[in-house]
C-alpha cells in the first residue's frame, strides 16, 4: 500500500475526508488507571481500534496508521505509565505486567466498556499486549503483534532451542540483537545515558539506522520517558527468563514480521507464539523495527485486513 501525504483525501463509505480533518477530529482525555492518570487519544468513528506503543516512544509513534486507520476506524492511542503525558512513577515495580494490563483495562473501561476491541502493539506495547490478550481475551476481536513477542513465549522458544544443535545459532543471533537488555539491568547508568547523551542524539540515529525522518519524533519527554522506561525491562524481564509461564490465547492473532529488525530476528517474532495461539498467522515485512513510522501505510493495510479476516467485514479502502 502507498503511504499517501497526509493531505490527500480518503474514503470512509459515502463521506470523503482529507488527512487533515481526521487529525484535527482527534479528542484527547485522561483516564485514570492502576494509580496514574493516562493520556487518551482518539479520533475516527467506526468499530474500535487500541494501538499501544513501546519504548522509548509516546502515542505519537502510531500517527501515521493512526491517520488512515481512522477513515474507516475509531482508532484509540494512549501514552503509557511513564511517557508523554501520562503519570511517570519513581518506583521499578509500578512496570510490572500487573500495572501495565491494569491499565489497559482502565482505558478499555472508558473507550469501549461493552464491546471488544481491535488491538496492535509496537515493541513494548505488543509485548505488554501479549499479557493482556492471554489475561483476558473476551476484552479483544483481533491482536496485531508487531516486534514485540510475548516474554513467556521467547523464554521458552530459547531454551527450546538450546536442546537442538539446529536452534543454537537462532538463539546466539538473538541474544546478540538483545544486547542492552542487559545494560538496561544496570543501576542509574542508562538513566544517565538517555538523558544526557541518547536523548538529543535519538532522532538522528533513527534516521541514520532505520530512515527515520518524521520530524514530530521523538516526542519532547523523550529523555524522561527512557529513564523512566528502563524500568520495563528491570521489572519484568528477568523473572520470565528464569520461570516462563504457559501463556496461551484465543484471540485471532497477527504477528508483523519486520524482516530488518535490529532487536527482535525474525526467527523469533515468527516462531516463538506457534504453540500458544490457536488462530495464528505471520506476516512479513521488509522494515526495521520502527515500521509503523517508515511504513505506516503497509501497517495500517496489514491491521485492517486482520480485522477483517477476524470477522469485521471486508477490507475497508484505506
Amino acid at each position: 500500500m502507498r503511504d499517501e501525504p497526509p493531505a490527500e483525501r480518503v474514503r470512509s463509505g459515502r463521506d470523503q475526508r482529507t488527512r487533515a480533518d481526521v487529525q484535527a477530529a482527534e479528542t484527547s482525555r485522561r483516564v485514570q488507571g492502576d494509580g496514574v492518570d493516562l493520556a487518551v487519544h482518539e479520533r475516527g468513528q467506526g468499530p474500535a481500534v487500541l494501538l499501544v506503543h513501546g519504548f522509548p516512544d509516546t502515542h505519537a509513534v502510531w500517527d501515521g496508521v493512526a491517520e488512515r486507520l481512522a477513515a474507516r476506524f475509531r482508532v484509540i492511542t494512549y501514552d503509557v505509565r511513564g511517557a508523554g503525558a501520562s503519570s511517570r512513577p519513581r518506583q521499578r515495580d509500578a512496570y510490572r505486567f500487573e500495572h501495565l494490563v491494569a491499565d489497559m483495562r482502565a482505558v478499555l473501561d472508558a473507550v469501549s466498556p461493552g464491546a471488544p476491541v481491535h488491538l496492535a502493539g509496537h515493541d513494548w506495547g505488543a509485548i505488554q499486549s501479549w499479557e493482556a490478550v492471554c489475561a483476558m481475551p473476551e476484552r479483544f476481536a483481533s491482536f496485531t503483534s508487531i516486534s514485540g513477542p510475548c516474554l513467556d513465549h521467547a523464554a521458552r522458544w530459547m531454551r527450546a532451542g538450546l536442546r537442538r544443535p539446529s536452534g543454537v545459532r537462532a538463539v546466539a543471533r538473538q541474544l546478540a540483537h538483545s544486547w542492552y537488555i542487559a545494560a538496561f539491568q544496570t543501576p542509574v547508568v542508562p538513566e544517565l545515558v538517555w538523558r544526557h547523551v541518547l536523548a538529543r542524539r535519538w532522532a538522528g540515529l533513527l534516521e541514520r539506522t532505520e530512515g527515520v525522518a518524521v520530524r514530530t519524533h521523538p516526542a519532547p519527554t523523550l529523555a524522561e520517558d527512557a529513564a523512566a522506561g528502563v524500568n520495563l525491562y528491570r521489572a519484568n524481564m528477568l523473572g520470565r527468563r528464569r520461570t516462563p509461564g504457559e501463556r496461551r490465547t484465543t484471540v485471532p492473532t497477527q504477528i508483523v514480521v519486520a524482516t530488518g529488525d535490529a532487536f527482535v530476528t525474525p526467527a523469533l517474532a515468527a516462531e516463538a507464539a506457534r504453540p500458544f495461539a490457536e488462530r495464528l498467522q505471520v506476516r512479513p515485512v521488509r522494515a526495521p523495527h520502527w515500521v509503523p513510522l517508515t511504513q505506516p501505510g503497509e501497517i495500517a493495510r496489514l491491521i485492517a485486513e486482520h480485522i477483517a479476516q477476524a470477522g469485521a467485514g471486508a477490507p475497508p479502502r484505506l
